[in-house]
């Protein structure tokens, strides 16, 4: 028997192998092949398919077969579908959907083009990682808004633009808080406030005034100021020489005496944008 026969007898009986063993493996898959709980299905259908991971799970898919499955996953963790997804799943599941606060994304910075002062010239490339490689950015201020937009191509809803002024703008009727945005940043400077907070802080820097008045004309410097003058005790603190502000605390504050006092308007005023939604809705 020479090679070619030698090697056209080991493909047939190579061939042959195989075969049973596709036999065997389709007989297998069919004989213990776990049938799917329908209402997964349903479930995952009901969801709007952002596949933003703020459930907690990878993906839409995955949160339908816990939700269904698990006693213990409750119905209302899908963030982007908001009160009426979760009345939905709650449904179709026979559980409990209790009601959370909706949330929207907003911005820690106000350092934008003008504003917050350049060490130099960035011409790498156009992604915020990146640029942070290099002495922590382009900007003196190490903490704010890189300004390439990650967070505006990261969001599943188009909730997210890039202004004239280099900073990201957030459109909150269709931000649904997913929090994509944020966990993207790599100066997370995005947080997500509650849809009735009252006051916001648009600053991120943690140096001591002197330097981050330096650094950007719209920081917040730590004065203390806000604090001395917030009508709700707690309401406003100092940590790391920036403005923090408490969104249970801070509410109902019609003359928000802490953003008149601020020297660089680091601390805005919400309500405005409240008021107009509570209108809307």
């Amino acid at each position: 028997m020479n090679y070619t026969e030698i090697a056209i007898m080991a493909v047939v009986i190579l061939t042959c192998i195989g075969v049973v063993f596709g036999f065997v493996l389709a007989f297998a898959d069919k004989k213990f092949a776990m049938e799917e709980n329908p209402l997964i299905g349903e479930v995952e259908e009901a969801l709007p398919k952002g596949q933003c991971g703020a459930c907690g799970f990878p993906g839409c898919a995955k949160y339908a077969e816990a939700v269904v499955l698990d006693p213990d996953v409750p119905p209302n963790l899908c963030v982007p579908g908001k009160a009426e997804v979760a009345a939905i799943v709650a449904q179709l599941t026979g559980k409990v959907a209790e009601a959370t606060e909706p949330k929207y994304a907003h911005i820690r910075c106000r350092g934008g083009n003008g504003i917050a002062k350049l060490a130099y010239e960035y011409k790498g490339v156009h992604d915020c990682a990146a640029a942070k490689i290099v002495q922590q950015g382009p900007k003196f201020c190490k903490y704010g808004c890189l300004g390439f937009g990650n967070c505006v191509k990261a969001c599943p809803f188009g909730a997210m633009t890039m202004g004239e002024d280099g900073l990201p703008k957030v459109n909150k009727q269709l931000c649904t808080g997913c929090g994509k945005c944020a966990s993207i940043c790599p100066n997370h400077v995005i947080e997500l406030l509650p849809i009735s907070a009252k006051v916001s802080v648009s600053c991120s820097s943690k140096e001591m005034g002197a330097v981050a008045r330096k650094d950007c004309s719209a920081a917040c410097i730590g004065c203390g100021l806000c604090v001395k003058n917030c009508a709700h005790e707690g309401g406003v603190k100092v940590v790391d020489h920036l403005a923090v502000v408490n969104p249970e605390i801070c509410h109902n504050c019609e003359e928000a005496t802490c953003v008149a006092k601020c020297p660089t308007k680091a601390i805005a005023s919400l309500l405005a944008d409240v008021k107009a939604e509570e209108k809307i809705g």
